[in-house]
């Protein structure tokens, strides 16, 4: 079984780390991940006047990020808190008939920072906690990857063993976690 996840790039940088990390998950866990970066850049700024007939570029995201059967969220941290264009796109996801209500997700966050971007996170994990958004998120499984530039390479690889025996054991805890609950889903239904 493959998990389709949608990770949403928190960052609209084209040399983000946290996209590199994205895709070293990407190619590293292939077959057990179909994970597909969900770029925010072009996302409009959500607005009530422009709710109720969103730009196509904010059906097309919402569609996407519907589209999956979880959710990675990768979150820089910028000024101790998560991205405005995060931000937005979380607006728009909390605006769009539950997109992500109850589905399986999970974050990661590096920075050149040691404490990769806790600060961003634990404001996502807040905002997240709205109603209209309430993703079943992974618990005890935070990933803070401090220092990043020190344990990638420039081909995008990992080379820090204890990060990469550490997202092993996340990304395990993940699929069990995903298991569980589409088991508990199918018993309920």
């Amino acid at each position: 079984m493959t998990i389709s996840v949608k990770a949403i790039i928190g960052s609209t940088s084209s040399t983000s780390y946290n996209l590199k990390v994205v895709e070293y998950l990407r190619k590293k866990y292939a077959g057990q991940l179909d994970i597909t970066p969900v770029f925010i850049n072009d996302v409009d700024i959500f607005s009530v006047d422009i709710e109720s007939n969103q730009p196509e570029n904010v059906k097309d995201f919402l569609d996407n990020v519907r589209d999956s059967d979880a959710v990675l969220f990768a979150v820089p941290e910028y000024n101790f808190s998560i991205p405005g264009a995060m931000k937005n796109a979380v607006d728009w996801l909390s605006r769009s008939n539950f997109a992500i209500k109850d589905k399986p997700a999970f974050m990661i966050g590096a920075s050149m920072g040691v404490l990769g971007s806790v600060r961003a996170q634990i404001h996502l994990r807040e905002i997240l906690t709205n109603p209209m958004l309430s993703p079943a998120l992974l618990p005890n499984n935070e990933v803070y990857i401090g220092s990043i530039h020190e344990k990638m390479d420039e081909a995008g690889q990992l080379t820090d063993q204890a990060t990469i025996d550490f997202l092993d054991n996340v990304v395990n805890n993940f699929i069990a976690f995903y298991s569980q609950r589409k088991a508990l889903a199918e018993i309920n239904s």
